[in-house]
């Protein structure tokens, strides 16, 4: 059994240091570099981040390929090979400034192009209905190009494979204008072919439905089924004979899985090469597609769930639509047999969304087309089920499985905090790294001096180095007695950024209300990219870079706060970030973030959690107790209720003095002096259409952060829950997400079992 992992973004970061825990060779490259008089630390800084995604979904491929490597599972991740990727963040007068990616142009040492591997893929044309079945002719066709990147599994011996997609014109590209003289137009048109792998678009769970879009989506499919035909039609390895010509053994041998719909095209391409192509009867073909595929659900916002506007589909892939029609036919007659008379059911449910223009949903696309759809964390499983697929789900509740995030320990802990994973495995040994559940045995040190000592330290020498970095970029200055207090993520309203900056306002004015009390100091970090085209995102950053210029440089603030944005947030930024945080800000809306993953990170990195019973910090409570986190706010039942009677903003402002008078010094210009109404946008959103109801959660999330400040003035309690959280990380290694995707979806056995070395003589 093979899996194929498909996803339009890997999210992969730097390379080298992964690579060398993985093979156990850090030592020796470090003592190797030393004798050259070269230092690591410097190569592995010139090396550029892949920055091939926008956030946790991108991220959580990259650490599913690494888990899927360290289990012994034969599985590839398909992608494209973007030229360019998530764009690089610049501060300028406090206002987000974006800049092209450009991550390719000294080369990349890790890919290897496989020419020998290209496939044509085609585009627009029309269909011939012919007696020994259908033709799509007149295609456009563009050849796509795979890059190869090795993924090495945990000193297990074993290296998968990331196989990326880069487009190329086809040689022949409209060369017949060269016929009437169009030569150079006819060369410089081949670009038009080459964009599909230009560029990652920008949007972090927003649905932009461009043309371009949809043929990255296609493009990335279409090859890689292609490869996958190719592959189980020749069983023997090395072999180039077609040796299987029977595709009932498919579902058997090949397990795709579609990473959020942007591979939901998958589904009537293989409908296509099977029925097409193959000359399957449509029952059969069908039967193969629905025990082949799998689904992963990432989010229930209904801004970000793809609806494809029929007419594109008939221009771009006529074929594809006209099976997504058969599809849907078939569908909605065992919906009408199963509900006979429902009609309003048989329209939610279609395919096909009527109304301002016909719409494919996706999302019912991957439901009807799978035989798995899964949730990133319980609670959003379970919201599926009881909103947006609750028909699918009364229909087929076995299709429907929960699958908890995960995040891979080797990148997250050994990588980026040697220094903990040392003081752990001097505890408990080593073989935690592999089977994160050991974690679990902390807990017997939870009242062991030496051991609270060690974890303290450990977190005091991250947050030091840290500051340094803070400083050179920052040119202010930072306690590194202070409170880390961190909020790295995408900008979005569903995060609530802008609730972390109406504390921030509050614990100013607290301050220079009363300069003579004993307050907590704090260094507050927020960082992440808006979207380009997402006003309100940028407004959020300007309002954070705002409030820092007014409290950096408060002479009675002095070094009790500090507000920091933190520029260009990447994978790699992250690696620093987060093992000197104190303080871990997961602050959505309950329901609005499916499962989130930096919250594990921060857990596992020794950072207590202040945050809502959304996503996986439900599971996360749970496993380290939940009186070892900062909880606070509405739960999902409280977020209906309030919905139902009519969330009222003004309410909370006239109530709560201390919030009325920070959205008053927003709206008055006390933050930006020079231009007075500059966020009045943002203070009219959160008065008047705030779907994220920040102000129903501000009196909660002021007290819950005074625990905090608490807390924090005992050391020793504090790093106790900190031992707590660490022991109760187990759950969230993605090598347990994996392994259930393994069993429970893919059919397979997941081995720790290591490999003879290619050098063993056995």
């Amino acid at each position: 059994m093979r899996v194929y992992y498909i996803s339009l973004e890997f999210y992969m970061g730097r390379t080298l240091q992964n690579t060398m825990v993985n093979l156990a060779l850090e030592n020796a490259c470090d003592e190797a570099m030393y004798q050259l008089g070269l230092d690591m630390e410097e190569l592995e800084d010139m090396e550029e981040d892949a920055g091939l995604g926008n956030g946790g979904l991108g991220r959580l491929a990259a650490c599913f390929l690494d888990s899927m490597a360290s289990l012994g599972l034969a599985a590839y991740g398909y992608g494209i090979r973007y030229e360019f990727g998530i764009f690089n963040q610049k501060i300028v007068n406090g206002w987000q400034v974006e800049e092209a990616d450009d991550w390719l142009r000294y080369g990349n040492p890790w890919e290897k192009a496989r020419p020998e591997y290209m496939r044509p893929v085609h585009f627009y044309g029309r269909t011939e209905h012919q007696p020994d079945g259908v033709k799509w002719v007149d295609t456009q066709v563009v050849l796509a190009l795979p890059y190869d990147t090795p993924v090495p599994g945990y000193r297990n011996n074993v290296v998968n494979t990331m196989r990326l997609w880069s487009a190329k014109a086809p040689c022949e590209f409209n060369l017949k204008d060269f016929n009437v003289g169009g030569y150079i137009q006819a060369v410089l048109d081949r670009n038009l072919a080459e964009n599909i792998s230009r560029v990652l678009y920008p949007n972090d769970n927003f649905f932009e439905g461009k043309e371009l879009r949809l043929k990255q989506e296609y493009f990335v499919v279409s090859a890689t089924l292609q490869d996958i035909i190719r592959r189980f039609k020749v069983s023997k390895f090395g072999s180039r004979e077609i040796a299987r010509t029977d595709f009932s053994k498919l579902p058997d041998k090949v397990a795709i899985q579609l990473n959020d719909t942007h591979p939901a095209m998958a589904i009537p391409e293989l409908m296509r090469v099977l029925v097409d192509e193959e000359k399957l009867s449509w029952e059969k073909a069908w039967d193969i597609c629905v025990r082949t595929c799998a689904y992963t659900n990432h989010t229930v916002l209904p801004e970000a769930l793809e609806r494809w506007p029929v007419d594109l589909f008939t221009h771009l892939l006529p074929r594809h639509l006209e099976i997504v029609y058969e599809i849907n036919r078939r569908h909605l007659e065992k919906v009408a047999a199963k509900f006979p008379g429902d009609h309003d059911r048989l329209r939610r449910m279609s395919l096909i969304e009527e109304g301002g223009g016909k719409r494919i949903n996706m999302a019912h696309l991957c439901i009807v087309g799978s035989h798995a759809v899964n949730g990133v964390a319980r609670i959003h499983s379970d919201i599926l089920k009881a909103t947006i697929f609750k028909d699918f789900y009364e229909m087929e509740p076995n299709k429907f499985q929960n699958k908890t995030n995960g995040i891979t320990p080797r990148r997250w802990l050994v990588m980026c905090n040697p220094g903990l994973a040392e003081v752990i495995a001097e505890r408990i040994g080593e073989d935690f790294i592999r089977d994160l559940d050991q974690l679990q045995r902390l807990r017997e040190f939870v009242n062991d001096d030496a051991f609270i000592r060690d974890v303290a330290k450990v977190k005091q020498e991250n947050k030091l180095k840290f500051a340094v970095h803070l400083e050179e970029h920052y040119k202010v200055k930072i306690n590194p007695n202070s409170m880390f207090d961190v909020q790295v993520k995408r900008i979005h309203e569903y995060k609530r950024q802008l609730l972390n900056c109406l504390h921030i306002i509050t614990y100013y004015n607290r301050i220079k209300r009363e300069p003579n009390k004993q307050w907590t100091p704090r260094t507050v970090m927020i960082g992440g990219k808006a979207a380009p085209g997402y006003h309100t995102a940028k407004m959020i950053i300007r309002l954070i870079t705002a409030i820092g210029e007014v409290v950096n440089h408060d002479p009675v603030v002095g070094d009790r706060l500090k507000v920091i944005f933190l520029e260009n947030y990447r994978v790699t930024l992250a690696e620093r970030a987060i093992p000197a945080s104190d303080l871990s800000q997961q602050i959505s809306t309950a329901g609005t973030e499916a499962s989130g993953t930096g919250n594990m990170k921060f857990m596992l990195n020794g950072a207590l959690t202040i945050g809502t019973m959304d996503g996986a910090n439900v599971e996360m409570a749970e496993e380290a107790g939940e009186d070892n986190l900062f909880i606070f706010g509405m739960r999902v039942d409280d977020v209906d209720a309030l919905d139902k009677k009519g969330y009222h903003a003004e309410e909370y402002y006239n109530r709560l003095p201390e919030l009325k008078q920070a959205i008053d010094q927003i709206a008055s210009g006390f933050f930006s002096p020079k231009q007075p109404d500059l966020f009045k946008e943002i203070v009219n959103m959160l008065m008047h259409h705030d779907r994220f109801k920040v102000f129903a959660d501000y009196e909660d999330y002021i007290k819950c952060q005074d625990k905090v400040n608490a807390l924090y003035k005992n050391p020793k309690e504090w790093t106790k829950k900190v031992i707590y959280n660490i022991a109760g990380c187990g759950k969230f290694s993605s090598d347990r997400t994996i392994a259930q995707y393994a069993r429970e979806i893919w059919g397979m056995e997941p081995t720790l079992e290591k490999l003879p070395a290619p050098d063993d003589k056995q």
